[in-house]
């Protein structure tokens, strides 16, 4: 097939949208699909098979702002987008924000089978202005990205049935979905890989994701500062975001100075794989494809309870289940793994077991199955009509 990824957020893969995104379009073009790709991307412009729209401008303070987040935003060209189109038997589009609302008018226009991915939680959005706990608002943006957006589309891509459940209630509407992982590629497992010399004496918990509100990461560096082993904790956290100074302000009460660092794909790896522990704390997350990292690599991975993150489902039992936005909590269940390593050890291979359902070779099989079964459905109705 010949197939457009549509990606008003994509640059670096330092967000989960944007790994979600390359992953498979790397995988198509692996199964032998022309995978054209429309985004805003500058640096990619005169890349074979890439359409480059321009940047969209929120002015200023905005601009500046979504540059410290890591992203960038586009322009919904008309013009870049009809030459995108032209030709193709599928369109996926990665978010129902202003160049995939155009993308999927366009498509429609030419009867062209859509699907879309379901990658974003109001959350994301609300905890930007301090109003994520605001029920009303929350419930407003799957409402309306639902009557403008993904009500249109031949097929919904979730990465959960967690989020499938928490869209389809609060805007009343059964959708034609598709529960299926993002997936973690191959190149994540469990390996041998000795501590820096620096911390081979440490008890290393190590947090990964965006530094942003909703990821909570300012719970576990207090809850580090409750631990009973506070004084032998190096803390990471590998990622970036708007938090950053936040957190550094934060961190200097804590004995050890946590480590701050954005990491490749390829190092976290090795990060994941000589740490102790890994928790994650986000009291919002739609998957979390770093968790699910942490898991495959057979890691002891401490979760919050809270009901607007799927990560909960990727516990073991409840021993590794830390009440959502409460430090003292946490510090108890790090307390408890740090001074029973033979149960964790038990729980490690646990969690290695229960690795085998998120390997993303399955998972993009999936993903090419349901494209093909709404390209195969659209011809169908589209006969139907010619009569």
């Amino acid at each position: 097939m010949k197939i457009l990824i549509v990606c008003d957020v994509l640059g670096e893969e330092n967000n989960g949208t944007t790994i979600a995104a390359m992953n498979l379009i790397r995988f198509l073009k692996q199964r032998g699909h022309e995978v054209r790709i429309l985004c805003a991307d500058q640096d990619k412009k005169g890349t074979e098979n890439v359409f480059v729209v321009p940047n969209l401008s929120l002015g200023r303070l905005l601009n500046a702002y979504v540059a410290r987040v890591g992203v960038t935003l586009a322009k919904a060209d008309e013009g870049v987008i009809r030459a995108a189109l032209a030709g193709v038997d599928h369109v996926h589009i990665m978010l129902p924000f202003p160049l995939g609302k155009k993308a999927l008018r366009l498509a429609r226009e030419a009867a062209l089978p859509v699907t879309a991915g379901f990658h974003m939680q109001a959350e994301n959005f609300t905890s930007y202005i301090k109003l994520n706990k605001c029920e009303p608002l929350n419930r407003g943006i799957y409402r309306y990205i639902y009557k403008h957006f993904y009500k249109y589309v031949d097929g919904i891509h979730y990465p959960t049935a967690f989020i499938r459940d928490i869209f389809e209630s609060t805007v009343g509407h059964t959708t034609n979905g598709y529960v299926i992982s993002n997936g973690v590629h191959s190149y994540v497992a469990r390996r041998r890989c000795e501590k820096p010399d620096a911390l081979w004496d440490k008890t290393v918990i190590l947090t990964t994701g965006r530094y942003a509100r909703e990821k909570s990461q300012d719970t576990l560096i207090k809850a580090v500062g409750y631990s009973r082993h506070r004084d032998n904790i190096q803390l990471i956290l590998g990622g970036q975001g708007v938090k950053e100074g936040y957190y550094r302000r934060l961190a200097k009460r804590l004995p050890i100075p946590p480590i701050f660092k954005f990491y490749s794909r390829e190092e976290i790896i090795d990060v994941l794989n000589y740490a102790d522990i890994y928790v994650h704390p986000a009291e919002a997350e739609l998957e979390g494809i770093s968790c699910l990292e942490a898991v495959v690599c057979g890691k002891l991975t401490v979760v919050s309870d809270s009901k607007r993150a799927a990560t909960k489902d990727f516990a073991i039992d409840e021993s590794c289940i830390f009440k959502n936005r409460d430090p003292r909590s946490l510090a108890r269940v790090i307390d408890y793994w740090i001074e029973h390593p033979e149960k964790r050890a038990e729980y490690e291979k646990k969690y290695l077991e229960s690795a085998v359902a998120f390997r993303q070779d399955a998972c993009m099989l999936r993903m090419e199955e349901m494209m093909q079964e709404t390209v195969n459905e659209k011809r169908s109705k589209n006969d139907i009509l010619r009569g």
